[in-house]
């Protein structure tokens, strides 16, 4: 995790910004939910009017009592369901905005994300998101009724008896004054797990794209009891974040629990004649009494309400941050949209003047002319591969493409002649045909015969059908790299730009890959970053950038 701390005012402006697609249907929401609460009232003054008649020897009639009790509980529970749709409606729009933002930035990012390794955003992107909706749908609702029921009861219940108001008026500050307690410790609480979360995933994805290397060096064992520790460390922090939820619950309902019963010993002596006080102006009646009775318990159900959702905030405000801290922490833009785009027209040149690495070393000025090999050759670390990004287009920089400067307008059309072949294979998780063509229509066979990779490809299940994962499963790494090499091959390119094409491979798979590479690079600009003296040895021209070290 990035060690950015946004400043807290900053960051509550970028939370509205998140919020702010669904707010009109969060707004209708609150509207319609404070709406919905305040046919209770209604509802128990009809009870409190039927059965307080039964007890003074005039009741209405009992059908016109249901009937008014029906039709106030039937407008209520409609708008209960549009309030709930409108909110369901703002939680999506919330999401789906959030979510998109977030894969743009990461499809635009040039390098890896501040923030995170891949298991934390996908975990920010996937299943920390979904934490908004509980947020948006339950406590935004919540608040609203918290802000207007109580008061609007607390005015009924002083109309009716000051000795009730009085009661809702202790009990009813405290809830807020604990609930305030407690969310802080959660929303700590909150935070911690939602981090552990990320850390989790970024290890997961760590330790499975070394899994053969695990598996080679005997290391299992140790990897399953680190990561038996980490998802420990989680559950205990989710139950912590449980724990105090609970805590927050327990609290309201004591405090509620105590209201109630005092409101109801009061109307219960009252009722008896043992207490004479607290009415206006007299006893108070069978139907005040039972109105204040069905009205105590509602007083306290928006703090309820509250109380149940605010471990929803907690979870809410976490996640929030973190999107508030990737948002603030762009990092390096990919030139370009990433689209595709016509090729962009010219010689097949390149060129780097003044030049530098993402660590700040700079690189020696190149020239490369069309149709020219040539080996960028050095230590580990002296910006081979960086070089090679940078005529790419995949990082920004003082470069000259095709006799013009490469900038944010024609980095797309640039790449549209470029052949890629990175030092890690990568593949999408589709077809052999999909990695191999990404959606284009152009003559496969050439480019998997220039690759010898005829061979791989009958010997796999279902041919250019099979699927593969992202790190290649079923491939070995000198058919991943070969496969790569076809990528980079098809389609014609203008240029190859190849990242230490025979790394890691055996002798008879390297010859292959440099026969393959040499044998299209005819007309072709051919830029290779490699340590193998005899790759280099075959090229035009060596370049060494460890010379200036």
């Amino acid at each position: 995790m990035s060690d950015h701390k946004p400043n807290p005012k900053a960051a509550t402006n970028r939370h509205a910004d998140v919020l702010l697609p669904g707010l009109s249907c969060q707004r209708r929401a609150a509207v319609l939910s404070v709406l919905a609460g305040l046919i209770w009232p209604l509802q128990a003054a009809v009870v409190a009017w039927a059965i307080g008649g039964l007890v003074q020897g005039d009741a209405p009639s009992p059908w016109l009592a249901a009937l008014g009790f029906a039709g106030l509980g039937g407008l209520r529970a409609a708008l209960a369901y549009v309030a709930e749709a409108q909110a369901q409606l703002a939680a999506e729009a919330v999401i789906t905005t959030a979510r998109s933002a977030l894969v743009a930035a990461e499809a635009k990012r040039a390098g890896d994300s501040p923030f995170g390794g891949a298991g934390s955003v996908a975990a920010l992107g996937g299943e920390k998101l979904d934490l908004l909706a509980p947020y948006v749908t339950r406590y935004t609702p919540a608040r609203a009724r918290v802000v207007v029921l109580p008061l609007v009861i607390l005015a009924l219940a002083f109309w009716q008896s000051w000795a009730v108001g009085l009661v809702l008026v202790i009990s009813g500050p405290l809830i807020p004054v604990f609930m305030a307690l407690v969310g802080m410790a959660a929303k700590e609480a909150s935070a911690r797990q939602m981090a552990e979360v990320g850390t989790l995933n970024d290890f997961l994805v760590e330790r499975l794209s070394a899994l053969v290397d695990i598996r080679l060096l005997g290391a299992g064992p140790a990897v399953v009891q680190g990561f038996a520790a980490a998802a420990g460390d989680l559950r205990r922090r989710t139950i912590a974040v449980l724990a105090v939820a609970f805590l927050s619950s327990t609290v309201l309902e004591l405090f509620a629990a105590i209201g109630v019963a005092m409101v109801a010993v009061y109307v219960g002596f009252s009722l008896l004649g043992a207490l004479g006080f607290g009415a206006w102006g007299g006893a108070l009646s069978a139907q005040a009494g039972i109105f204040l009775l069905l009205l105590a318990p509602d007083f306290y159900q928006p703090l309820r309400d509250l109380s149940v959702a605010w471990h929803d905030k907690a979870a809410a405000d976490a996640v929030l941050d973190e999107l508030a801290q990737h948002r603030g922490d762009p990092g390096t833009h990919l030139p370009g949209t990433g689209g595709v785009a016509a090729r962009l027209p010219g010689p097949a040149s390149l060129s780097l003047r003044g030049c530098r690495t993402p660590s700040g070393r700079v690189l020696p000025d190149m020239m490369i002319a069309p149709g020219e090999r040539v080996a960028l050759i050095g230590p580990s670390g002296s910006g081979k591969t960086s070089a090679l990004r940078l005529m790419a287009g995949l990082d920004p920089g003082p470069v000259a493409v095709a006799g013009q400067p490469l900038t944010e307008t024609n980095a797309d059309a640039w790449r549209a002649r470029l052949g890629w072949m990175p030092q890690a294979p990568h593949f999408l998780t589709g077809s052999l045909r999909h990695n191999l063509t990404l959606g284009r229509t152009d003559d496969l066979a050439a480019a998997l015969e220039t690759a010898a990779v005829q061979d791989v490809v009958g010997a796999m299940p279902q041919g250019l059908g099979t699927r593969l994962g992202e790190t290649g499963a079923g491939l070995s790494g000198g058919e991943a790299r070969r496969i790569t090499l076809a990528r980079a091959l098809y389609g014609g390119p203008d240029v190859i730009l190849a990242d230490e094409p025979t790394a890691d491979l055996d002798a008879a798979t390297a010859r292959a890959v440099t026969q393959g590479l040499l044998a299209q690079a005819k007309g072709v600009t051919l830029v290779v970053a490699t340590h193998d003296p005899d790759l280099a040895a075959q090229m035009d021209r060596i370049i060494d950038l460890g010379a200036a070290l």
